[in-house]
């Protein structure tokens, strides 16, 4: 917190109760200050889903303080400060889900300031941004591009194959967000203009007769475009839902069908 660029603010996830600097009648440890802290009010998120867990809705209560954060007994820089100020956001949902999964409790110390409930929403939505963050590297390494086991001795050939990765992993991650209609964005924010009567050409191709193997998507939409991309990537329409793999998959293949429009084979 110390030492972050001027033009740098902080969300940080607390997950050790720290010594602060507290008046007499108050505690001196992070934790147990924000639990004495009344409620500021209450708000309500959607839990995305995950593996194990269903999408759900979620009241979280909210407190927030001030704190001032000792500098650590053990390890620290002795040049630095004896304390630091920052906020602390405690973010609590206030009834067991239905599903058995564990309550959100997240404990955010930020350097934003934090003075009413919408600023306290505004970090907790800063937060949830780390989903997104986390599935888009997951996309460049272990469920698509695997960057990490890229053998590229020569350092602008591994930038230029992390860059082109980047873009691709991008994309990937549009895909998978518009894959239920919800995003609303559309076809032009992902592939170029002449990419769509490509795509409507193989929605043509690969609907078949029931309802469930029809593009429900209107024509012109990212979820559109998804729904052909998860199917060149292997996804049925019946079980589960395409995920980064199956769309990296699935863009390879339209990328190769993509290819061959523009070849013109008069000497094979």
């Amino acid at each position: 917190f110390v030492e972050r660029p001027p033009n740098v603010d902080l969300v940080v996830r607390a997950c050790q109760n720290r010594r602060i600097a507290a008046a007499q009648d108050e505690p001196g440890l992070l934790f147990d200050l924000i639990d004495a802290q009344p409620e500021q009010g209450r708000v309500t998120v959607t839990i995305p889903a995950a593996p194990g867990r269903k999408a759900r809705a979620a009241t979280l209560a909210i407190r927030f303080a001030l704190v001032i954060l000792r500098r650590p007994c053990n390890g620290a820089d002795p040049a630095l400060p004896e304390t630091v100020s920052v906020t602390l956001v405690d973010v609590r949902e206030v009834s067991q889900p239905e599903d058995g999964s564990e309550p959100v409790h997240w404990r955010l110390l930020t350097t934003h300031g934090v003075a009413t409930l919408t600023d306290a929403r505004r970090i907790v939505d800063l937060y949830r941004t780390r989903w997104i963050i986390e599935e888009f590297f997951r996309t460049l390494k272990s469920a698509g591009f695997d960057i990490e086991a890229a053998d590229l001795g020569d350092p602008h050939a591994m930038i230029n194959f992390v860059a082109a990765a980047t873009i691709a992993a991008v994309t990937i991650k549009q895909l998978v967000q518009a894959r239920d209609g919800n995003t609303d964005q559309l076809l032009s924010d992902a592939f170029d203009p002449d990419d769509q009567p490509i795509i409507e050409a193989i929605s043509a191709k690969l609907e078949g007769k029931t309802e469930r193997q029809r593009n429900p998507y209107p024509i012109g939409t990212l979820a559109f475009a998804a729904w052909v991309i998860a199917r060149l990537g292997g996804w049925t329409g019946y079980y589960g839902k395409p995920g980064p793999k199956v769309m990296r998959i699935g863009l390879a293949e339209f990328n190769a069908i993509k290819v061959g429009t523009t070849l013109k084979l008069l000497d094979v």
